[in-house]
């Protein structure tokens, strides 16, 4: 349990510190002259509304885990890690040969020409809902390996850490604290990803 709790943390915190998850929120409430209370409310539901598909297509992922464990062995013990390992080494392939394309939604692209508050933050919510992360999809197939409540730990501290971390990097972002450079998780996030996917792959085949 620990070690699902851990890698969807890790996970969780990588993909949530990607500067377009946050960064043109900030901008936008800028342009619009929002209130700090009104772009942390934007990214509250913004945030949401990302988590929560991620997690609809994650239980799937996860059932899919569930039930093939449930019959085979074999894959809670060597075909779910090996899946983490292989996609880790995708993500790796990708970052090297330069063709990262980050597969969410630009939100510096919403058409803001509306002055309704409300029309900007419900386009940003579809376009993020939209766009689930696909990162952590596969750590759901590994959770569903170990019943539901593995399935649950993951969506439960995807949701939360997410939410939080964009919160909070909005927050910090507003306040004018620039000390973080996050310029290279923005161009290389699959390769951090990627090692972080190998490393939870072995540990979950020796565990």
């Amino acid at each position: 349990m620990w070690q699902i709790f851990i890698g969807s943390l890790i996970l969780s915190i990588i993909h949530a510190t990607i500067p377009n998850h946050w960064i043109p929120l900030i901008v936008i409430g800028k342009t619009e002259h929002w209130s700090q209370r009104e772009t942390l409310t934007a990214t509250t539901i913004t945030g949401f509304a990302h988590a929560l598909s991620t997690v609809f297509v994650g239980f799937i992922v996860g059932f899919i885990g569930y039930k093939l464990s449930k019959s085979h062995e074999l894959i809670s013990r060597v075909v779910s890690p090996a899946i983490l390992v292989i996609i880790g080494i995708i993500y790796l392939v990708i970052d090297i040969r330069k063709s990262h394309q980050h597969i969410h939604f630009d939100l510096t692209r919403v058409d803001r020409s509306s002055k309704s508050k409300w029309t900007i933050v419900i386009s940003l919510s579809i376009s993020m809902f939209l766009t689930p992360c696909a990162e952590i999809e596969a750590y759901y197939f590994q959770a569903g390996t170990i019943g539901w409540i593995g399935i649950m730990i993951v969506s439960a501290v995807y949701v939360i850490t997410t939410v939080i971390m964009m919160l909070a990097l909005v927050y910090f972002g507003i306040r004018g604290i620039k000390r973080f450079d996050f310029h290279y998780l923005e161009h290389h996030e699959k390769q951090v990803t990627g090692i972080v996917l190998i490393l939870l792959g072995i540990i979950a085949y020796f565990s």
